[in-house]
């Protein structure tokens, strides 16, 4: 059974491609279906595909829902339930944004929470997890790079925490402050810990020296390199590192459990495909039915008796690859 996942996505990228599904008589999955299928081997018939898209974006609302609705289809996604905004309402969709003077995509870039219920409530979206905050941590002492103007167009995901505890992730604003070798919180890494005052002395330094405009200047590297080179900084331990991934995948399905009023999220991504050995064990052991993660030069088809935590997933480039009028059949043959 092949499974896509999906972003952001736009309507005039997305519809053909849901039109392709309909036209070759596919039919949609959800992760309970996929579960019985990879662990069970039940099967839920033929041309059974899994529509995924991960971190909820504001455009599984405004976009994938009305098209799903209209071609009759369901999908999954996974969401950041630390990531979820709260707004006093739903924003428009494509169906209403057709109305003249209605923009539809003003607003947070996250679906929101009214969002996300009315999604869950809809029965057109199995909401599950993509843990509580899609963490990006520093996984070594290493100083890599500064925080410079061109940091804003990092994306948002891959940013990473600065805070010990709490969601404080680095911004933008944060000029000057260094940067160390970076990697998911589901990797087996241990954090590293900087001592906070080598970003205030490089950011400090960068203020005083004229903001935005001291990237201009010849040496400004070398400056915040000799400023950071001073720090210190230390990794957490054992303990500390076991308990926060357990913490970001019991609270990832908690939050969102207890937000939607259900208890239907049983299934986790795992950002950006990674998973160490201590989060494939703590998969289990805070009770996820399944995990998606991938695994390097695995066939990449869902199949029954497949590791239940280690599912994996197409792009949704290849959708149109699978067997049907006006597609690209010779793709499957290489992934099965």
């Amino acid at each position: 059974m092949p499974i896509f996942h999906f972003h952001e996505v736009t309507r005039e990228w997305l519809e053909p491609r849901l039109q392709y599904l309909a036209e070759n008589r596919y039919r949609t999955v959800t992760c309970d279906e996929i579960a019985r299928f990879a662990i069970d081997g039940i099967s839920p018939g033929d041309r059974a595909v899994g529509l995924s898209f991960d971190d909820a974006w504001a455009s599984v609302w405004t976009v994938a829902v009305p098209l799903l609705r209209r071609f009759g289809m369901l999908a999954i996604v996974f969401a950041i339930p630390g990531r979820v905004p709260d707004a006093p309402a739903v924003r428009p969709t494509i169906d209403a944004a057709e109305t003249p003077g209605v923009d539809r995509l003003e607003g947070p870039p996250f679906a929101t929470w009214p969002e996300l219920r009315a999604m869950h409530d809809s029965g057109v979206v199995d909401v599950q997890s993509h843990t509580r905050s899609h963490m990006m941590m520093f996984g070594g002492s290493t100083v890599v790079g500064f925080v410079t103007p061109n940091y804003a167009r990092e994306p948002i995901l891959n940013r990473p925490l600065t805070t010990e505890a709490g969601g404080a992730f680095l911004e933008p604003d944060a000029l000057g402050a260094p940067l160390y070798v970076r990697r998911s919180r589901m990797s087996d890494a241990r954090r590293f810990l900087p001592d906070p005052t080598a970003s205030e002395r490089c950011r400090t330094h960068v203020a005083r020296n004229g903001g935005r405009a001291f990237f201009d200047r010849a040496g400004w590297r070398a400056e915040l390199e000799t400023l950071a080179r001073t720090s210190g900084g230390r990794f957490e331990d054992d303990a500390s590192r076991v308990a926060i991934i357990r913490e970001e995948l019991n609270e990832g399905r908690a939050m969102l459990n207890n937000a939607l009023r259900t208890t239907a999220v049983r299934h986790v991504a795992l950002p950006w495909g990674i998973a160490g050995d201590l989060t494939r064990r703590a998969v289990g052991e805070t009770g996820h039915v399944t995990a998606f993660a991938e695994r390097p030069l695995r066939r990449r088809l869902v199949r029954p008796g497949d590791d239940r935590y280690g599912l994996m997933r197409l792009s949704s480039r290849f959708l149109t690859c699978l067997p049907g009028q006006g597609g690209r059949q010779w793709f499957f043959s290489t992934v099965r």
